[in-house]
């Protein structure tokens, strides 16, 4: 049985995640747009960039079953797990969030979760 001290740390534990959770779930509905960048050549790599326009490829690599999609002409790579949770298609219009970052020199978006991905009807 739980002591007085125990079920009030208890309770403070649980309210906490609470809150913690909560401010993950707006974060992602409401903030993220409003700290991610538009994307463009010129932002760092490391940035959270928001993308928006029409898939005009899908290449799967040779290896791993990752995709890479070309998205108003910004190569954009989905790491398999993000991949395997996603139905695209070409011409389709799509919104995502990603990290911009420099691979083998060229520039590209990186998505890291399959609901950073968001398909526009």
């Amino acid at each position: 049985m739980l002591e007085r001290q125990e079920k009030s740390a208890l309770a403070v534990l649980v309210c906490v995640v609470g809150i913690v959770l909560a401010a993950h779930l707006l974060f992602d509905a409401v903030a993220r747009p409003l700290v991610a960048d538009p994307y463009s050549e010129e932002v760092p790599d490391g940035t959270l960039v928001i993308l928006e326009g029409s898939i005009e490829e899908i290449k799967e690599t040779s290896t791993g079953a990752h995709l890479i999609l070309t998205v108003n002409g910004t190569p954009v790579f989905l790491p398999q797990n993000v991949a395997a949770a996603l139905e695209l298609h070409e011409n389709e219009n799509v919104t995502l969030y990603g990290i911009a970052q420099t691979y083998r020199g060229k520039r590209e978006v990186v998505v890291a979760s399959a609901a950073d991905v968001r398909v526009l009807e």
